[in-house]
């Protein structure tokens, strides 16, 4: 199947005006057949041995959400003590989640033990299959974008929390909480980039010929 160059463009629009939603959510409920087609870009994601380790938890409840809110308070203000004085107050200042605003809630877990102790391109580093649950949350990324949805994924939040909440077993790894709905506007860019908080990087500093070059050294104090 070839790409043409309409459908080349609109993924590039896609990946370039996608952000990490954290405020300006409607109430305006989510179509089934949106939720379904979101959730079938995230399950064919790339996955190591074919292995499509992961779960989704949907969430929809008040209690749960507020629940989980709760949660991320407290990370928060535990998280705050771990910047400078300088950079604290700052940090607080940010609104970092959506969980009680979004209509939508959804927890994605990788279950490493799906299909067995031996899996195609985990005997030598067993983590892809964590590295593939991560793939399905950008395809559903990228697909709620596609949808005009915008997504959040809440990393301030103790897993513990989550099980708790959601029922989740021991023996599944929780990879992200992830709050989905219609918004007001999408962004012109990513909100820290707009605050000043970090700039995005030269690309050009990024790519290395052939062998790594240290090409920061001269830009460490």
């Amino acid at each position: 199947m070839q790409i043409n160059q309409a459908e080349r463009d609109a993924l590039y629009k896609v990946i370039y005006s996608r952000r990490d939603v954290r405020q300006d959510f409607l109430d305006t409920p989510i179509e089934q057949a949106v939720i379904e087609r979101i959730l079938q870009a995230a399950h064919h994601a790339p996955s190591v041995g074919f292995s499509q380790p992961w779960d989704f938890i949907l969430v929809r409840q008040p209690a749960t959400k507020q629940a989980i809110k709760q949660g991320y308070e407290a990370a928060s203000a535990k998280s705050a003590l771990q910047f400078p004085p300088e950079l604290r107050q700052t940090y607080q200042s940010f609104k970092l989640e959506g969980i009680v605003e979004a209509p939508l809630g959804i927890c994605v877990t990788c279950d490493r033990e799906r299909n067995g102790p031996v899996v195609i391109g985990r005997t030598i580093k067993p983590e892809m299959d964590l590295y593939s649950t991560v793939c399905a949350i950008q395809n559903m990324w990228l697909a709620a974008r596609a949808e005009n949805i915008g997504l959040g994924w809440v990393s301030i939040i103790d897993d513990q929390v989550l099980r708790d909440a959601l029922n989740i077993p021991q023996r599944l790894s929780i990879i992200g909480y992830l709050c989905l709905g219609y918004v007001s506007h999408f962004a012109e860019q990513p909100e820290l980039e707009q605050f000043g908080w970090l700039a995005r990087e030269d690309l050009k500093q990024l790519v290395h010929e052939e062998q790594w070059q240290d090409k920061y050294s001269h830009q460490q104090p």
